[in-house]
């Protein structure tokens, strides 16, 4: 392995620093919003630093019940990374190990779900809910984001799988596990990376959806983030403090989320790079 020369791990760094403050400069952008006063958004001339820093707004987005949108969408979003990625990880092990009849076209078949627009799957899905009486649920919500997150979720695990040897399963079999048991002590273990970014996208997907959530849930104690947000802009105006704020708020989840399953996904990088 050569060594970088000082110039040119001066050059890495500084590329580094301009694309973490490209990645980083919107949210700072919104955050500063968030606690600038009125005349500082709505100037000509944009500010960037605040003249009069205030925290109100954030009082505000509380009041308008952002405690309760909060826990429905944790909620709907946990719930749907667990159901999506357990199912995914069964559905991905069997087409990845096992030749099942016509798989090929049961792969195209899965990943053609999302040839489609959500907006196509909104009244067969109303239907199905209001036959089942759950609209208004977060239960209902889970079932409905399974149907656009559990397809991709499938093809990336199973790709993933496709990775581990089939070796390791079968000197685990051959000291007496069981297909099961193979596949949760070993291959499961490995395949930790592949359910960090199935579950990061997941999450993603299930905390940023709006449409489901707008048609399927009425009532107020059962709206979700995105929902609560898009009701701070009027017909005729915005108010884009209020919306920054809530806005911080419903950004600070993802991140905390992201970090914690990122982790995972490092480690199990680093050891797979270290072991092989």
């Amino acid at each position: 392995m050569t060594r970088r020369s000082p110039l040119q791990n001066v050059a890495l760094y500084t590329a580094a620093g301009a694309v973490g403050l490209f990645a980083v400069a919107p949210f700072a952008w919104m955050l500063l919003t968030s606690i600038k006063p009125d005349g500082d958004i709505l100037r000509s001339t944009p500010v960037f630093w605040p003249s009069a820093p205030t925290l109100s707004r954030y009082g505000e987005v509380f009041e308008a019940g952002f405690a309760k949108a909060l826990a429905n969408s944790l909620k709907v979003a946990g719930a749907t990374t667990v159901a999506g990625v357990t199912v995914a990880v069964l559905a991905g092990y069997a087409l990845a190990r096992f030749a099942l009849p016509l798989k090929r076209y049961l792969l195209l078949g899965v990943m053609s779900v999302q040839m489609f627009p959500m907006v196509v799957l909104i009244i067969p899905l109303f239907a199905v809910m209001r036959r089942l009486d759950l609209l208004n649920s977060w239960t209902g919500l889970v079932i409905a984001y399974l149907s656009f997150t559990t397809p991709l979720a499938v093809w990336m695990l199973k790709s993933f799988l496709e990775t581990i040897p089939k070796e390791m399963e079968e000197a685990a079999m051959s000291d007496g596990a069981t297909r099961i048991g193979a596949m949760v002590r070993v291959v499961l273990p490995l395949a930790g990376p592949g359910m960090a970014a199935t579950a990061i996208f997941s999450f993603i997907a299930a905390w940023n959806e709006f449409l489901f959530a707008l048609t399927f849930v009425k009532q107020e104690s059962a709206k979700t983030l995105p929902v609560l947000l898009q009701s701070f802009v009027g017909r005729s105006q915005a108010d884009w403090g209020l919306i920054m704020a809530a806005s911080v708020l419903f950004t600070l989840p993802v991140i905390g989320f992201f970090l914690v399953v990122h982790r995972r996904l490092v480690e199990g990088m680093v050891s797979g790079s270290v072991t092989g």
